[in-house]
């Protein structure tokens, strides 16, 4: 082959154009990012915003942690009512005797609605905190529930002062209860007092409470 003959070689020219169009897709992709690392948080802020600033405080607990009688005199004595109830649930051999009114110590019901107003007065001299309040209305309600095979209380208290009697109603209730085990026990040791709670109270700052009542 001659000199003439041969073909020159020809190196490849570099593309030019596919380097801009590289630059421009760097750039594309990378926009979005950095202005979806710069976008703040929407939960994030509003957990910020939602943080309290101040923990609730007790206010049967001082400034240095100490239990403390709650000063009610700046409190204008306003009508106050408060609702509790309770059962004791009972052997059959219990409730029947229990219904038929023949227990050795005596009328169960009678007694224990006596005791329980009785401590709905006295409530103050057992729970250290509560003010000694002038009652105006004390009832204390038993029923029997054969279905359970217990006794159920239902009381009601009412005042009027500047502070409310929750524990008056709850007291009563729980009082209640304890006398029908103490007049019962010789019967059935594994008696069951539960359900005591708050059903309702009304007056006061905090307005109404009430609960569904359920038998």
């Amino acid at each position: 082959m001659s000199a003439a003959q041969r073909k020159p070689k020809v190196k490849p020219r570099p593309n030019s154009r596919a380097k801009p169009a590289a630059k421009k897709t760097a750039k594309k992709t990378a926009k979005p990012a950095a202005k979806k690392a710069a976008k703040p948080s929407a939960k994030k802020t509003a957990k910020k915003a939602a943080k309290p600033t101040s923990k609730p405080r007790l206010s049967h607990v001082d400034a240095a942690g100490a239990a403390t009688m709650v000063d009610v005199s700046p409190k204008a004595p306003t009508a106050r009512r408060a609702i509790a109830e309770g059962r004791i649930t009972m052997s059959a051999a219990a409730f029947a005797a229990v219904k038929a009114n023949r227990v050795k110590k005596g009328d169960v019901l009678g007694v224990a609605r006596l005791a329980g107003i009785q401590a709905a007065k006295r409530t103050a001299e057992l729970i250290p905190l509560c003010h000694p309040l002038p009652l105006t209305d004390v009832q204390v309600v038993l029923t029997l529930d054969a279905k359970r095979h217990a006794v159920r209380v239902e009381t009601s208290v009412a005042t009027v002062a500047p502070t409310g009697v929750e524990m008056e109603a709850l007291a009563a209730a729980s009082v209640a209860l304890l006398t029908i085990y103490d007049m019962v026990k010789a019967l059935d040791k594994a008696m069951v007092i539960e359900r005591v709670r708050l059903l309702e109270k009304t007056g006061g700052k905090s307005g109404t409470y009430k609960v569904r009542r359920t038998r």
